[in-house]
């Protein structure tokens, strides 16, 4: 198929790559939240969800690692509607990690001084050195490596 006609299905360009993310985010919600979506929340659910997430790097659901992390390198800098749907989504991710930190917090799992903000930021930066860690190397020791620390950061929360 010729790009031309394949920007025709969307409209444009720009239409199709906020098509392309909008898919890519379902499916990261699928593979990633929706294996633990259902368990107890607290501290349980949040090493599930951290397991689940490296799962998804791991398994290469995506050839070329994972979409969020790449589309947030390569549009960080761009201002226009990719930019900002990637900045929602990553908003929003951050926002499930943080609640699901504040949970355990609150269950009395994590110290109370733990910072849930501080805690989200600390599991995604692990999360998206595993994904571009294993794209630059192949070396799969980079999960075995950010499950530890994830857990290490909950740990000292």
């Amino acid at each position: 198929m010729r790009k031309s006609s394949l920007f025709s299905l969307f409209g444009s360009k720009e239409e199709l790559q906020l098509a392309t993310l909008e898919a890519a985010i379902d499916q990261f919600v699928e593979e990633v939240w929706g294996p633990v979506a259902d368990a107890p929340p607290g501290l349980a659910r949040l090493l599930a969800l951290c397991d689940s997430w490296l799962s998804y790097h791991e398994r290469e659901v995506l050839p070329g690692g994972c979409f969020l992390t790449t589309a947030t390198i390569e549009f960080d800098a761009r201002p226009g509607p990719l930019r900002d749907a990637v900045q929602k989504a990553m908003r929003r991710w951050l926002d499930v990690l943080h609640r699901e930190v504040a949970i355990a917090v609150d269950a009395g799992e994590l110290p109370p001084d733990t910072d849930p903000a501080d805690t989200a930021f600390q599991l995604n930066a692990l999360a998206a050195a595993a994904s571009y860690g294993f794209q630059l190397s192949r070396d799969r020791e980079v999960f075995s490596r950010a499950r530890r620390s994830m857990r290490r950061a909950l740990a000292s929360a």
